[in-house]
């Protein structure tokens, strides 16, 4: 099966580009000496696991199901971070997890003894307050008033010899620049305490695939942590993993007339990639351009009765038709993960492209999936 033969909407993961993105972290691995993780809150596809496997650590995970999750289906290295863990599951946590990261130290003081007793590396996510956000504010974990990490003000000197390491987690699409400003700043304020633990995790938002990445400048920042402070040096990228190795196939269903052509699709914004609302963006569409750039402008929506469900205004060198197939590009990211059934949506199949261009589909959905949740 070809993609131009998959049922719609469809994600389509291509495994030569996912390849390609591991083949890249696991240069960064090699070269820096650090250790990489799947974040599990950016490509959850299970499917993948076993390839992501071979390349990277394991997983990090942002509560009870997707370590699980990591577990089950990667079976290495398995970490944890949330704002609040529930007593209610902290069993099964530290049964799986080989570190936990905790938020602050009401919830370490209550759950160390646990973790000790099951041999759990425990560690605390710190706040360094250097904000290095640009357009993507809703992401920045350094704004004033953050509820994640702890600051320099507020952190407590005698627990420095019962941590394991530190975290944080600063950054979003973003360059190594902005993770050298924030390794100044982390090391000004908690360098001091770092030279008697066993690891620091520099978090995810770092862009390593990205074209303009600078590499280099990321395997310097790594080894200068390592060399100075003698730790074990942890990334757990997200986006990175699947950067740009996946589509979102969907169908023409009518094309509207009112001031703007608009193309009625059976994808939705708000169902099938929630950040182009939320953060929000422009998804890139395979063969398009911006409005009027090219012959045929049309506005891209769904069959859902969201007014706002727009995807956005794209054109085209022809007319399109109802039946057209259009591709979504860089859809493997937050897509998967984030997707819901408002209005009684159908969840899109998943497929995966191998890398001779044949499709297979690993899952489809239906009316289960809608009902299942609601009673």
């Amino acid at each position: 099966m070809k993609i131009y033969e998959l049922p719609t909407p469809c994600y389509v993961i291509d495994e030569k580009k996912l390849r390609e993105n591991l083949e890249i972290l696991k240069q960064v691995k090699d070269e820096a000496g650090c250790k990489i993780l799947l974040a599990q809150k950016a490509f959850s596809c299970f499917f993948e696991y076993p390839l992501i496997g071979k390349y990277l650590d394991g997983t990090t995970a942002s509560g009870l199901f997707e370590a699980r999750l990591g577990h089950e289906e990667m079976g290495k290295e398995n970490h944890v971070f949330a704002p609040a863990f529930k007593e209610a599951e902290m069993e099964e946590l530290t049964d799986i997890c080989e570190h936990i990261v905790f938020n602050s130290f009401a919830q370490l003081e209550k759950y160390e003894e646990l973790c000790r007793k099951k041999g759990v590396s425990i560690g605390l996510r710190v706040n360094p307050e250097c904000s290095t956000q640009g357009e993507h504010a809703i992401y920045d974990p350094c704004a004033p008033g953050s509820r994640l990490g702890v600051t320099i003000d507020h952190f407590k000197e005698a627990w420095a010899d019962r941590l394991d390491g530190l975290h944080f987690h600063t950054l979003c699409e973003q360059n190594s620049d902005d993770l050298e400003k924030t390794l100044d700043a982390f090391e000004e304020k908690f360098g001091s305490y770092l030279s008697g633990m066993k690891w620091l995790n520099m978090g995810g938002g770092h862009h390593i695939t990205r074209a303009d990445y600078d590499i280099p400048r990321l395997i310097r920042c790594i080894r200068r942590i390592k060399e100075r402070y003698g730790v074990q040096v942890y990334l757990e990228p997200g986006e990175a993993v699947a950067l740009n190795a996946g589509y979102l196939v969907t169908e023409v269903m009518d094309v509207v007339e009112n001031g703007i052509r608009t193309l009625i699709l059976d994808a939705s914004a708000a169902c099938h990639m929630p950040d182009v609302l939320e953060m929000p963006y422009r998804p890139p569409l395979k063969d398009s351009g911006l409005p009027d750039e090219k012959a045929y402008t049309y506005r891209l929506s769904s069959c859902t009765c969201l007014a706002g469900d727009v995807i956005g205004d794209y054109s085209f060198d022809r007319e399109i038709h109802v039946g057209d197939r259009l591709y979504f590009e860089d859809m493997a990211i937050y897509s998967m993960v984030k997707n819901n059934t408002f209005n009684g949506m159908c969840l899109p199949s998943i497929a995966v492209m191998k890398e001779d261009g044949d499709c297979q589909v690993v899952r489809r959905f239906g009316y289960e999936e809608f009902k299942g949740r609601l009673g």
